[in-house]
């Protein structure tokens, strides 16, 4: 049986923990796409955790875990996780198993990245992803397989930084890069996940076919997704569920639930349409509540009211059979909550979220306004324990999206979560 979860809006949505919730009843967990752009923040008694790379439930020692080929794999970021969690008592050797067909992030993606962002403004983190898989599909790129015989990673590196001195020079006027260094580089780096690296794919079939509880975990949202958000604003994979068929080559049919994860509202890190987005009080004020900054670069989040516009084709465009609302705990002290259930352009309302900038930029959000609660939910351990105006929001949620809400977090650590 597999398990997917995406993100269900752009991203930040508390993925980290509705993975790790669910890691208990699973025996691997595999992230399929995205790169070290990605911080899926944990709390486990009091202490904060925060994972780019390696899938949320590496905190369960009976759990394997699996970096897919759909990942672009970053060695300074993957060596310092490892050895967070090392030092941390977590055991990560034996556990932990890397696609030899994942590429690898090299040094002048990082710098292609910084330079493009500076003429574009995407808003992206500058972590070479966007560069990395442009290199993928343009055929050059360095996958972990290529890091096992020398003379090859020597003639694609040499053919690659021919190209991207050319680049870095004449269109960015930045220094040129030293083919041996990162030869060395890379070498040492192939000695250090030599024992990691393994055919995921065959693992992770023979798992399947074995009956074993695979949870497939992707990174950002999907209004994040480089096909169906809203681009150009968007990153460079498929963060959807469709990525994890692609991102680990596992089969389609083998997937027998989607989880959508969505905060109780909505939040947005760098630039592009958000149509809901608070620029005043509010949204200061949900911001310093929800603690809204970027996991990866620190960045504030662009902070809005829950958008079931979105919402609802997220659900459409994943297949999601369920979700999972995070943070419903931040809204506790509003004495009023607006819901966006519709948008109106010119005068007449739309019938399908607009992925075009242009117009979602234009959009009006029709909201509707429920009353608050605002009472603490430390103490609630199931639905019924929810305030009822807690509970109508839900509904609202379910009536909109067609998606049941099954799991409510009502604060950071694990045991703060109500299962439906």
């Amino acid at each position: 049986m597999v398990t997917v979860i995406v993100g269900a809006q752009w991203g930040d949505e508390g993925k980290g923990k509705i993975v790790d919730v669910l890691s208990e009843e699973s025996d691997i967990v595999a992230r399929y796409q995205g790169g070290a752009n990605a911080g899926h923040t944990l709390v486990c008694n009091g202490k904060t955790i925060v994972l780019h790379l390696i899938p949320s439930g590496i905190l369960h020692e009976h759990v394997q875990c699996v970096i897919g080929n759909g990942v672009v794999l970053d060695p300074v970021a993957l060596q310092q996780e490892i050895a967070m969690l090392e030092h941390m008592g977590v055991s990560v050797r034996g556990r932990l198993f890397i696609s030899h067909k994942a590429h690898v992030i090299m040094p002048y993606h990082k710098l292609l990245d910084h330079a493009r962002e500076q003429q574009q403004g995407i808003g992206t983190t500058g972590r070479g992803i966007g560069p990395a898989y442009i290199d993928k599909y343009s055929r050059v790129g360095i996958r972990v397989v290529d890091l096992l015989d020398r003379h090859v990673l020597e003639e694609k590196l040499r053919a690659n930084i021919s190209e991207k001195n050319a680049i870095l020079e004449k269109l960015y006027h930045a220094e040129r890069l030293d083919v041996e260094a990162i030869v060395a580089e890379y070498l040492e780096f192939d000695r250090f996940i030599d024992d990691f690296v393994t055919d995921t794919t065959m693992l992770l079939a023979n798992a399947i076919s074995q009956g074993k509880r695979v949870l497939a975990e992707g990174a950002q949202g999907s209004l994040l997704d480089v096909d169906h958000g809203t681009y150009p604003f968007v990153t460079s994979s498929n963060p959807t569920s469709g990525g994890a068929c692609t991102g680990l080559g596992i089969s389609p049919r083998a997937i027998e639930r989607i989880v959508g994860v969505a905060k109780a509202y909505s939040t947005r890190v760098g630039n592009g349409p958000f149509p809901t987005e608070l620029h005043g009080t509010a949204g200061e004020q949900l911001r310093a509540l929800g603690a809204e900054y970027g996991a990866t670069t620190g960045r504030p989040r662009r902070c809005g009211w829950l958008d079931l516009v979105a919402l609802q084709y997220s659900v459409l465009v994943n297949g999601i059979t369920e979700l999972a609302l995070t943070k419903l705990d931040v809204l506790s002290t509003f004495s009023t909550i607006p819901v966006c259930i519709g948008y109106r352009l010119g005068g007449k309302r739309l019938k399908t979220f607009p992925v075009d900038v242009p117009t979602l930029e234009a959009v009006e959000p029709e909201y509707i306004e429920l009353d608050g609660w605002q009472r603490p939910l430390d103490d609630v351990t199931t639905f019924d324990e929810l305030p009822p105006q807690a509970q109508q929001l839900i509904a609202l949620i379910e009536q909109h999206c067609g998606a049941a809400v099954t799991l409510i977090s009502t604060g950071a650590e694990r045991h703060q979560l109500v299962r439906r």
